[in-house]
Order: structure tokens, then C-alpha cells, then sequence
């Protein structure tokens, strides 16, 4: 994952080359194989490298193109490339290859500001226009490459981290309290902001031109619910998704060095693995290295078994980390600094792990399954459309099969799942409402139960009621179909997992990429009937049947294991009571008014009481309610003390 920065002086100052080292040299890590700078006059672009894909050995960036009176600084990997260089007729005579920003640079040329929409992969880019005097950047459809940005009095400027635009002199670098308030109570109501009040960051899907004048933002990419694919038998289905799935696969896999994937022993990791390794054996002697973790005392998180059945069918280098071995609290500082702002995954130790064992090894790509389930979903929105066929019989086989399967240990009554997937869809939004007003009901696992975590006097500065209300109008609402249930998944905040595994690569020197990001497998998945998806009590059923090749312990799992208890271990356990006691009875005085202490407290003391099994909704939610106000006081912390500042050089 290379880097890229740059600024523009709006009322036409010279840029100051030292203003631009200072961006390159403060994410430095990310360019382990050449740095650049370019500039003129009032605009300057950089660009930090590491070289993944093939073709980005050639690569020189930022990239001028005299003709056109354009300069490009990226960091891409782009994947429609034939399609790109037939349509952009570029020739390929007398050439090794054709870079990514070459495609970038043409298609800006042919399409202007529409051209991210001809563009297939992930990436982050900026593009100087001299002839029209202006700066137009664009992020990729899901967020994978960040793009961080500030706009205050004369000064533009953007960066792949956080750290780079710190070291302008026009940031203040207050606190962003509305993000605060949204961390704690897991709302993210805005994909724009960050925990910095003068920093922003670029919405996936999302490109902006910046000119002397003002900064418009465009959203040139959502997904489309209302298409509906009809093919004439499961086999097309199955034949479709496959090529679809394994091309995503290829062109995320797509280096110069060796490559690597997680393999967690679920459905979405183990089939991107199944496809990787036969991939690789096709196209070199070398074998796909995996990385996966294990457990030795919370066996309740343990997938051994799965693991083990993706190794035996060989092909594999494997490598595995004994999660339940590492201390998390001696990895928070360097995680911090890695990441500039509170993380939300407790687990972020364990995927440094990965990351380190990754780079001994030189690997610089690591496959990922983040984002299976919500291109591939489930499928649970299909009862709600039987119920509207009127398809009775068939809902009452299907949920009652779920209820034995995959619900058979969440100990949810079944009243309750025929309320949510018969009933409660087809009430309208006002009278659920007025009932519930009636009742006094607050629904478990609603955003207003997280809110009670928050100072109210926050909440009150936050407008923290009034955003919640808007969003339970909305996402609250049970889809009534399908492709809805998917399309809200997708725009839920995914860029936040993006963000967190992106960064944490990123200081191993890796490329961090993730196959189900992939927007022609995304458009496909949500044209896809939902029997394709659930049917005779099966979810997932298309990928089921598609990955053949999986072990059929792996291909026809119903369960999978959750990390709860290693949260809980990690925060209630010998090695961090002590730690967290002090932050939230102790040390308080650096989050008291941004959390409700009491709220706090008890949650504390309803989570010290868990004893190493299961765990509960209720000890779930506590647990988050502790680590978010944790990692955030840490956070804090850091700021007021300069001897502990995660974000200097």
C-alpha cells in the first residue's frame, strides 16, 4: 500500500518544498522502495512507494502528462486493465507494460470527472489539471485506500494518513467531539469525518474537485438493488458466480512477490484460499502461504479443525498464531500510532501479528475475506419476500430449520424470529413507532441502548437524539426483500474494517487487499434472486454449491466461531483488569465528559463476573462498552502528553 500527498494554495502562494517533505518524510513507512516529490508553483504532489503488482516496478509517480498539462500522484491498483487499454486504445508496441496510472491518467483524459465510474479496483488519487487551474481526487467504490483532506482558509491538502496533514500549520488539531460521540455509541452516522475537527476524509465511491474557489464533492458509484438477474438453472447461477469470484480473486492477487491470506476456517477466507492456491500453482512453483490464528486455552474460538481440513488438501505454506498467547496491552502503544485515531476491533493485535509473520516471510500482498458476508449474505431477507408471495408453507419450513441450524445456540425464541421476519417488515414505520412509544420499548441492540454510554451533556452537543431518530427511521426498518437487507449491509461502514486492516499493513510494508471489494462481484451478488441465496434452510446457498472444491467440513458448516471471549479475556482477564481499572475508576479525568462514568462502571462490574464460557448479548455489548471508552482514553491520553505522543516522528 504506497502513499500519496499534496497541498494547493488557493490564493496562488508559492508552495514551499518544505511543506511537502515534511508530509513525505511523516509516513515514510510507506514508501520502503522510493519517495517523490513534484512541484510548481502553488501546487505540489508526492507520492511514497511500494511496489506490489507487476507493472508497478515500472512505475514513476507523481506522473506528468505534458500533453495534456495533467500530473498524477496514486495509490492503485487498477483491474479492468485490458478492458481499460482497448477502450482507451493505448498501445502496447514496443512496451513491457502499461502502468495502472498510465490507465489512470488516459481515462481522466477521455472521461474528465466521470472517469472513476470506468474504473475497476482499489485506489486513491489525486490528478493537478494546469489547464483548468484544478485539483480532482477520487476514492474507490468501498473505501479500501484512504484519502485524508482538509480545506482551511487558502490551504488544500490531502494525505494517505492523518499524521501527514498534522504537520501543517493551519491544523488545529481539536478534538471532533460529533465523532466521539458516534464512536461510543457505534452510530458512524458520517463517512466524512474523522476524530480531528479540521480533517475529513473522502466517502468511497466518492470523487471532489477542488478549485480556487470551492470543493464539490460527487458520489459517482451506489449499489443498485433494483435489478434482478434471472438465469435458467442453479448451474448458471453456480457457473456465474464462480468466474465471477475467481476473477476477483486473480486480480486481487495480482504481485510481483510472494503472496498470502488469511484463513480463518470459515466460508469466506477458506474459499478465497481454495481459489488462490490453485491460482498460483497454475501460474508458478511457489505455494500460497496462510496465516491463521489459533487458540490453546479459549478453545470456544478455536477453528482448528476447519483450518486444518483447507491445509491437508495441500498446496499451502502454513503459518499460525496462537492468539490467546499474545499480551494485546504490549501492542496498544504501536497500534495507536499506527492507526492515528481509536480503533474500533479489540483483535487488531492479533492481525499485527499476521502482518509480522507476513513481512519476514516478503510477502507485500495479503489476501483478505473481509466483506464476505455482506456480498454474499445470508440471505435472511428471502422470509420476508415468501411471506409477501404468500408463500406460507415455505417460510414456516425454512425458518423452522433455521431456528434447528443456525440459530440453535443464540437461544432466540421462535415468536421472536417470526416477529422480526413475518410481521415486523409489513407493519408500517408509524405504528411500530407509536407502539413502542406506547410501550416504552427500546429494542435490545438499538442504537439508543449504545447511547447510554455517552455524557449526556455530549449527547446534547452532538445532537446525538435527533441524528439517532433520522437513523432508526431508516436502517431500522427491516428490509423487505433480499437485495434491500444487502444493499444496507454494504452501506453500513465498511470503510472503517478497510481502514483499520489497511493501516496495519501498511506499516509492515504490505498491500492489504480484499477479493469481495470487487464491484463487479458486488453488482453481480445483488442481482441474485434470494432463493439463491437461502433456500431449503441453507444461507450462502449459491457459494456453497459454487466452491466445489472446498472440504465439505468447511463447504456445508452452519456454525462459526466468534472472538467474544478473547475480548472479554483481553479486557477482564489477569493481564488487562488492572490496566482497564485504572482508566475507568482511576485515571477518568481524561474521558469524563464524554462518557456517562456510571453507565461505565457498571458494565464494568456486569463483565467481571464472566467466567470463560459463552458469552452473552448483555456481557457482548458491555465488554464494547468498555473497550471503546478505553481505546478512547488512551487516545486522549496520548494527545495531552507530549513524552507519549503515538503521532510524532
Amino acid at each position: 500500500m504506497s502513499g500519496i500527498a499534496g497541498a494547493y494554495f488557493l490564493d496562488g502562494r508559492t508552495l514551499d518544498a518544505a511543506v511537502l517533505h515534511g508530509m513525505v518524510e511523516s509516513i515514510a513507512h510507506r514508501g520502503p522502495d522510493g519517495r517523490a516529490i513534484w512541484s510548481h508553483g502553488s501546487v505540489g504532489l508526492c507520492h511514497l512507494k511500494l511496489c506490489v503488482t507487476p507493472e508497478s516496478l515500472e512505475e514513476q509517480l507523481p506522473m506528468p502528462d505534458a500533453a495534456r498539462n495533467l500530473v498524477l500522484t496514486a495509490d492503485a491498483r487498477i483491474d479492468n486493465r485490458d478492458e481499460l487499454i482497448s477502450e482507451l486504445a493505448i498501445s502496447r508496441a514496443g512496451r513491457r507494460v502499461v502502468t495502472d496510472s498510465e490507465l489512470i491518467l488516459a481515462a481522466y483524459g477521455r472521461w474528465g470527472e466521470r472517469c472513476p465510474e470506468r474504473l475497476v479496483g482499489d485506489f486513491s488519487f489525486a490528478i493537478w489539471d494546469g489547464r483548468n487551474q484544478t485539483l480532482f481526487c477520487a476514492r474507490d467504490h468501498f473505501g479500501v485506500k484512504p484519502f485524508y483532506y482538509c480545506r482551511s482558509g487558502q490551504t488544500f491538502a490531502f494525505a494517505s494518513e492523518i499524521r501527514a496533514l498534522l504537520r501543517l500549520k493551519v491544523i488545529s488539531g481539536r478534538v471532533n467531539e460529533t465523532m466521539v460521540a458516534d464512536f461510543l455509541g457505534r452510530t458512524e452516522l458520517d463517512p466524512a469525518i474523522t476524530f480531528y475537527q479540521d480533517l475529513l476524509q473522502l466517502p468511497a465511491a466518492h470523487s471532489m474537485l477542488v478549485s480556487k474557489e470551492q470543493s464539490t464533492i460527487h458520489c459517482y458509484w451506489t449499489p443498485d438493488a433494483s435489478r434482478e438477474l434471472r438465469l435458467n438453472s442453479d448451474d448458471e447461477y453456480d457457473e456465474a458466480f464462480r468466474a465471477h469470484f475467481t476473477r476477483a480473486v486473480h486480480d486481487h492477487m495480482r504481485s510481483a512477490y510472494p503472496i498470502g491470506s488469511l484463513l480463518s476456517g470459515g466460508l469466506d477466507s477458506s474459499s478465497i484460499v481454495a481459489v488462490a492456491r490453485k491460482l498460483v500453482s497454475e501460474n508458478s512453483s511457489s505455494r500460497l502461504h496462510t496465516f491463521s490464528g489459533v487458540f490453546d486455552h479459549l478453545t470456544q474460538c478455536d477453528e482448528r479443525p476447519f483450518i486444518n481440513a483447507m491445509i491437508a488438501q495441500g498446496g499451502l505454506d502454513p503459518y499460525y498464531v496462537v492468539s490467546d498467547r499474545i499480551d494485546p496491552w504490549a501492542e496498544i502503544g504501536e497500534a495507536l500510532r499506527e492507526q492515528e485515531e481509536p480503533f474500533h476491533s479489540p483483535f487488531l493485535f492479533v492481525r499485527r501479528a499476521f502482518c509480522r509473520l507476513a513481512r519476514d516471510l516478503k510477502v507485500r500482498v495479503l489476501l483478505d475475506g473481509s466483506m464476505g458476508d455482506a456480498v454474499v449474505p445470508h440471505g435472511l431477507g428471502h422470509l420476508t419476500e415468501l411471506i409477501r408471495r404468500g408463500q406460507w408453507w415455505n417460510f414456516a419450513t425454512q425458518l423452522l430449520t433455521l431456528k434447528k441450524t443456525i440459530y440453535r445456540n443464540r437461544k432466540v425464541p421462535l415468536r421472536v424470529l417470526f416477529w422480526d421476519r413475518a410481521i415486523r417488515p409489513l407493519v408500517p414505520a408509524p405504528v411500530e413507532t407509536a407502539w413502542r412509544r406506547l410501550r416504552n420499548v427500546t429494542q435490545p441492540g438499538t442504537k439508543q441502548e449504545w447511547a447510554s454510554i455517552i455524557n449526556p451533556e455530549l449527547a446534547k452537543r452532538t445532537r446525538l437524539t435527533e441524528r439517532l431518530r433520522d437513523l432508526q427511521a431508516d436502517l431500522a426498518r427491516p428490509a423487505r426483500t433480499t437485495r434491500e437487507e444487502q444493499r444496507r449491509f454494504l452501506a453500513s461502514g465498511l470503510y472503517h474494517t478497510f481502514g483499520y486492516t489497511g493501516r496495519a499493513a501498511a506499516a509492515f510494508g504490505l498491500s492489504s487487499t480484499h477479493p469481495y471489494a470487487d464491484r463487479r462481484l458486488v453488482e453481480f451478488c445483488l442481482g441474485l434472486p434470494g432463493e439463491q441465496h437461502l433456500n431449503q434452510g441453507w444461507s450462502r446457498l449459491v457459494f456453497r454449491r459454487a466452491m466445489h472444491e472446498l472440504p465439505e467440513a468447511v463447504r456445508w458448516r452452519r456454525d462459526k466461531s466468534n472472538l467474544r471471549p478473547l475480548a472479554m479475556a483481553m479486557l477482564f482477564g489477569s493481564s488487562g483488569r488492572a490496566f482497564v481499572e485504572r482508566v475507568i475508576f482511576e485515571e477518568t479525568d481524561v474521558i469524563e465528559d464524554y462518557v456517562d462514568l456510571e453507565v461505565l462502571r457498571q458494565a464494568y462490574r456486569r463483565c467481571t463476573s464472566w467466567g470463560g464460557g459463552p458469552v452473552s448479548r448483555t456481557e457482548d455489548r458491555d465488554g464494547l462498552f468498555v473497550w471503546r471508552a478505553v481505546i478512547l482514553a488512551l487516545w486522549l491520553g496520548s494527545r495531552r502528553d507530549p513524552s507519549s505522543n503515538h503521532f510524532g516522528n
